[in-house]
């Protein structure tokens, strides 16, 4: 919701290809989540190409069997800022 709060307010687009999940403490700290299988087996049969996890689930995501993991570009954050540099800076 941030990031798209980001794009709107800033009229530029994030990429169609990133996938992100995780939530955003009122300092901008990203929060870690549950469910990293799952939403890694989802973002691949969307189509999506590179994901953006919290810093905090990076074990988790490491932990899932190489074909979940195949073909995806994985970044891990602990910051709103680097979030922004990743969605829109090429």
């Amino acid at each position: 919701m941030a990031v798209a709060l980001y794009s709107l307010a800033n009229n530029i687009s994030l990429r169609k290809e990133l996938g992100m999940t995780g939530e955003l403490s009122l300092k901008g700290r990203i929060m870690p989540i549950g469910g990293v299988k799952e939403k890694t087996i989802a973002a691949k049969r969307a189509g999506l190409k590179e994901l953006i996890f919290p810093f905090e689930n990076r074990d988790d995501f490491e932990e899932l069997p190489d074909e979940i993991k195949e073909g995806l570009t994985t970044h891990f954050v602990k910051h709103f800022d680097q979030v922004i540099e990743l969605c829109f800076k090429k």
